[in-house]
C-alpha cells in the first residue's frame, strides 16, 4: 500500500498556482495512486469551500483525490490543538494526530507549532526532499 499524507488547503492552492511546485508534484503522486491522501469531512469541506472561492482554482479538478477508501471517520479532537492560533488549522493537526499520518502544510501557524503538536508537520518541499523524490 502506498504511503499516505494529509494535505492542508494551502497545498492545493500552491499546486494550482504553480504546476512546477513540490505541492503540485505531490498532488500528481496522489492522482496517480502512488501516494494516498487521508481526509475527513471537515478537511474536505474546507478545501472545497476555499477552492470554490478562488477564480483560478477549481474544486472539480481535485474532487476525485478525496477517495472514499482514504476517508477517516473516527474522532479527531481539534480542541486539543488550541495552541494553534488559527482555529481552522486545528482540524488538520487533529486528523494527523488521530491517524499518525504526516501533515503537509505551508501555513506558518501550523509550521511554528510543529514541536508542540507532536505530529509530523512538514512543508511540501521538506516532504518531497525527505522522501528523496526527484523533481
Amino acid at each position: 500500500m502506498p504511503a499516505a499524507v494529509i494535505l492542508d488547503t494551502n497545498v492545493f492552492v500552491a499546486a494550482g498556482f504553480n504546476p512546477q511546485s513540490a505541492s503540485a508534484h505531490i498532488i500528481e503522486k496522489i492522482r496517480s495512486g502512488r501516494l494516498r491522501m487521508i481526509w475527513n469531512e471537515p478537511t474536505q469541506r474546507e478545501v472545497e469551500q476555499i477552492l470554490s472561492k478562488i477564480p483560478r482554482l477549481s474544486w472539480p479538478r481535485v474532487a476525485d483525490l478525496f477517495r472514499e477508501e482514504d476517508r477517516y471517520v473516527g474522532e479527531t479532537y481539534p480542541e486539543r490543538f488550541d495552541y494553534i492560533p488559527d482555529p481552522d488549522d486545528r482540524k488538520f493537526a487533529a486528523l494527523s494526530a488521530a491517524t499518525g499520518v504526516t501533515l503537509l502544510s505551508r501555513d506558518d501557524d501550523l509550521l511554528s507549532s510543529r514541536d508542540r503538536a507532536q505530529v509530523a508537520i512538514l512543508t511540501p518541499r521538506e516532504y518531497w526532499e525527505r522522501e528523496q523524490i526527484s523533481l
